[in-house]
């Protein structure tokens, strides 16, 4: 049976330090989303040239809207250093069709 998520997709630009915003992303963003209601996965993806894409799956369309407006306020105040500039957001409704899981190696 398919079960009904939302995601949140933000585009970042003008990364300075990708590498270092990933690990502030890691260490820091990580377990403040994970500790909202509704959390599902959090994605971090370097696009490369300065852009970065992160994807949040909430339970929830409620559940994901707190979210948005929580992690606007706490990037804004606290990765500001490594994420100059305000993400493109776009949000809608996401189906688990399918996990993968590879073993062998590239």
């Amino acid at each position: 049976m398919k079960r009904k998520m939302y995601a949140t997709v933000r585009r970042y630009e003008g990364v300075p330090d990708p590498a270092n915003a990933a690990k502030q992303v890691d260490e820091k963003f990580v377990p403040f989303i994970s500790s909202l209601p509704g959390f599902v996965e959090y994605y971090w993806i370097d696009l490369r040239d300065g852009a970065m894409i992160s994807i949040t799956i909430f339970k929830t369309l409620a559940d994901a809207i707190h979210a948005n407006e929580k992690a606007r306020v706490w990037v804004k105040e606290n990765l500001t250093s490594v994420l100059p500039n305000p993400p493109g957001l776009k949000q809608g409704p996401s189906s688990r069709i399918r996990r993968a899981h590879k073993t062998e190696r590239l």
